[in-house]
């Protein structure tokens, strides 16, 4: 069996392109995978090191506001989708898989020009541009929330799979927060300000963080790598608040925490579900069309999270917002209660076995 997969530009899109093929390969054993993305973006370096064959396109998002650079991506783009249907007429592929990022759209141009089955996998609660002008006539497209079950009404079948991601982070072995220095008997609230970081978050964190040295619960603070030293500069924080740049396997060690406070990306999102771990979510106001805002209201809407906007977000309301769930058992057990009734599906297994179907 060949496959192509597509994602480009974010985490947010390339994890969960490698668990969809991660599954294929324990289902193939015959199975030959082609990766295509984009030629400067962090899959170019990702992927080749797994071992998968790569084609790189050179092509980039449209800014509304430089024409010029625009009319120029248009030419690459007509291009790009030249050099797919020659990339295709040589693999061969038996279904191409776009799974986001603007790089799919020639991909899945070229591959519906040539009759092959196409698959779309969107990650959002709120579908991106090059999913929507794609979907007319996709043979399916594979959701991580039922809220966009209606959002395709061109596409051949839609279907409700959850986000690859959740997957395997139902299969981490749990990190004990022991292991971390955190007491057995005290509560653990993890807040992530990100990978990398955010100078944003990060100057309406410290305010809250110096204000908690009497709450009974503890913190784990992942500041991000590039500013996790200008945040611990000059500070002297509560005992009960640990800093770190960066937290590895996070997602086991959440399967030890009592609250997340995170951002409301759809890989994010898709762990909370898996782990059933409420949340107050801090959507990011600075991506495309708010899409974590609308991420994380599908989370309110079921119950299951807490929602801070971040022009919003202050210590004394932070503190208000996890002291209710702190000291509220009957509010918080229910959150639990609602995140174990959603059905999160074994997503990769789900799309594996939607595509097969397709295929026949």
């Amino acid at each position: 069996m060949r496959i192509i997969v597509s994602a480009g530009g974010t985490g947010g899109h390339i994890y969960p392109a490698l668990a969809i093929i991660k599954k294929f390969q324990e289902q193939e054993k015959d199975l030959e995978v082609l990766y295509i993305g984009t030629h400067n973006r962090m899959e170019k370096d990702i992927v080749p090191k797994m071992g998968y064959k790569y084609e790189a396109l050179e092509i980039y998002g449209f800014s509304k506001t430089k024409i010029i650079q625009d009319l120029k991506n248009a030419l690459l783009i007509k291009k790009a989708y030249q050099k797919c249907l020659n990339i295709m007429q040589d693999f061969k592929p038996d279904v191409v898989i776009g799974v986001g990022g603007y790089v799919t759209y020639p991909v899945i141009k070229a591959a519906k020009k040539l009759g092959i089955k196409t698959v779309l996998h969107e990650q959002n609660s709120i579908p991106g541009k090059s999913n929507i002008w794609l979907s007319k006539n996709i043979d399916l497209i594979c959701v991580s929330s039922e809220s966009t079950l209606n959002s395709f009404p061109k596409a051949k079948k839609v279907i409700y799979t959850g986000n690859p991601c959740g997957d395997g982070a139902i299969n981490l072995e749990k990190i004990k927060k022991e292991s971390l220095g955190f007491k057995p008997n005290k509560k653990l609230i993890i807040i992530v300000a990100g990978s990398l970081g955010s100078k944003t978050l990060n100057e309406k964190f410290k305010p809250f963080l110096n204000l908690i040295d009497e709450e009974d619960y503890e913190v784990l603070y992942i500041a991000g790598k590039n500013l996790y030293a200008d945040f611990v500069k000059d500070t002297n924080f509560p005992a009960n608040v640990k800093v770190v740049p960066y937290m590895d396997n996070l997602s086991a060690l959440m399967k030890d925490a009592y609250l997340i406070i995170t951002r409301a990306g759809a890989s994010t999102i898709s762990e909370l579900l898996a782990l059933n771990v409420p949340s107050i979510l801090i959507p990011s106001p600075y991506v495309a069309n708010n899409h974590q805002y609308y991420n994380a209201l599908d989370l309110v809407n079921l119950g299951v999270a807490e929602l801070i906007e971040e022009k919003n977000l202050k210590a004394d309301i932070l503190q208000i917002t996890i002291n209710e769930l702190i000291n509220n058992e009957e509010k918080y057990t229910a959150m639990v209660e609602k995140l174990k009734k959603i059905a999160v599906k074994p997503a990769s297994d789900t799309i594996y076995q939607e595509i097969k179907e397709i295929l026949k």
